[in-house]
This record gives structure tokens, sequence and C-alpha cells, in this order.
């Protein structure tokens, strides 16, 4: 049997993950783009999801539709990561209604556009705040769940864009480039507990923001020039591989980066 993920490839055959079902998932950003993508996919697969984010419309409207199609309606809650205390709050309240969280995906993140030469202290600041800060207390707050659980899988969304040398979002790069410290400075005190921790870097993918902000005839011929395949990245291709991550298919895999750019990098 396969799963049938709404926003993939339509001439995929994808894999049930029999050990997803009935798990327990947490996932940052997820009310649009990859976020939204991931939280559907952990659902088909039969997983309770759990999700917070600042868009409330789309939010309510993401847990209505997969509800609609039959499966478990996610438990979310409008919240700005920004404020680490509300943060740690909501996944203190959703594990308190559903139960203790085997993943933990750590996905959200704004690639806003500015120059080194704009950037304030304030303005670092609440970049950091959006893109850096949030992982780290998010994995502060629910590896107790996951130890009492002895194990868990937390995936935190990287970025390839800081790795060619992208100059428009300087701040967005410095956070982005941390993830992969984030991963490896704490794969051995998890890895104790059995909790595995990777990072999942996807190129440039054509969420709903991307294709309105900034894909144009430049960035289609950069596409064309530097992926080796020539399809675009869906959202659902990031979700393909954080499902396999926090399977139990995963099981020996910790403090890697495993990226989904079609070949860019």
């Amino acid at each position: 049997m396969t799963a049938t993920l709404s926003t993939t490839h339509s001439n995929k055959k994808l894999a049930l993950f029999p050990s997803l079902k009935g798990q327990h998932v947490f996932i940052t950003g997820g009310g649009t783009g990859i976020g939204a993508a991931m939280v559907t996919a952990f659902a088909e697969q039969g997983a309770q999801v759990a999700f917070v984010d600042v868009a409330q419309a789309d939010s309510a409207q993401l847990a209505t539709t997969i509800a609609a199609n039959g499966y478990l309606k996610p438990w979310w809650r409008v919240c700005d990561v920004r404020d680490v205390a509300a943060l740690q709050q909501a996944i203190e309240a959703a594990m308190k209604e559903l139960g203790d969280f085997s993943t933990l995906v750590n996905n959200v993140a704004r690639d806003d556009r500015h120059t080194l030469e704009s950037v304030t202290p304030e303005y670092w600041d609440e970049r950091m705040a959006v893109n850096q800060r949030p992982a780290f207390f998010a994995i502060q707050a629910i590896a107790p769940s996951m130890r009492r659980l002895k194990g868990g899988s937390v995936i935190n969304l990287g970025s390839t864009g800081w790795q060619t040398k992208g100059g428009t979002y300087p701040c967005y790069a410095i956070a982005k480039s941390s993830v992969n410290g984030l991963t490896r400075g704490l794969a051995e005190s998890l890895g104790a507990d059995r909790i595995r921790i990777n990072t999942v870097s996807p190129g440039w993918v054509m969420t709903e923001r991307q294709i309105n902000m900034w894909l144009n005839a430049e960035g289609e011929e950069a596409i064309k020039r530097n992926q080796c395949l020539p399809d675009k990245l869906q959202p659902s291709d990031i979700a393909n591989m954080v499902l396999f991550l926090a399977a139990d298919d995963g099981a020996m895999c910790t403090a890697q980066e495993f990226k989904v750019d079609a070949g860019w990098n």
C-alpha cells in the first residue's frame, strides 16, 4: 500500500512507514509551505501531529482539511516563536493534551532579504529569534518526553542557501549555517537516550512564498543551470526525507546532514 500525498510528484509511489502510525509529532512553523507539507505527510502516515504557526487562518484551514480527508485532526496553536516562553508553553500544552512526542521537526524560519549595511543590532536579534533560537529551546522542552519514551527523533531544517554563498540574506545564512552545529553539538548527549538528531537541508523549494516573492526568469535559469535533476523541488520532497528520519527506518541515522536539493550542491 502506498501513501497518496496530495502535494507530491504525481508519478511517484511513496512508502508508508508503519512505525509512524499513532506516533506524536511536533512541528514548528507548520501552517504553511514546507511545514504544512510535513504536517499533511505525517497525518497521512497515521501520526498525531501538533504544530505552531503565526498564520492563524492558514493553520485552521490546514487542520480542517486534514480532518475532512479522514486523518487525525492536528492540534495547533498560534504562537510567535520569538517568544521562547510561549513556544515552550505550547509544547507543554500539547504534551499535556496528547501525550509524549517521539518526533520534533524544527522547521520555522523566514528568509527575508537584507544587506550587510542595513542590519542593526535589533534586526540581528530579531532574525536570530526566528531563524536560530527556537530550535534549541524546542529541543530543550521536548527532550524529557523523548527520554520517557526511551528514544525519539529531532529533525532540524537547515538550508543549502548559505552553502551556495547567496549574498541577499546574511543573517539568515548565519542562522542556518549554525543548524549543523546544533545537530552535531547535541548528538552525543541525546544519543545516550536513543534520541537521534539530524539536519535536513532543502534546496530551492517552490513554496507559494518563494514563487510569489523570489522566482523570476533569472531564477528559472539558475534552477536549470544548477540542479542535476530537471524537476522543481516541492515541499513534499522535503517532507519525504523527514518522514524517513522520523520513522524506525532511520533508527541508526544521527548527527548527519541530508540535502534535498536535486543535486544543486
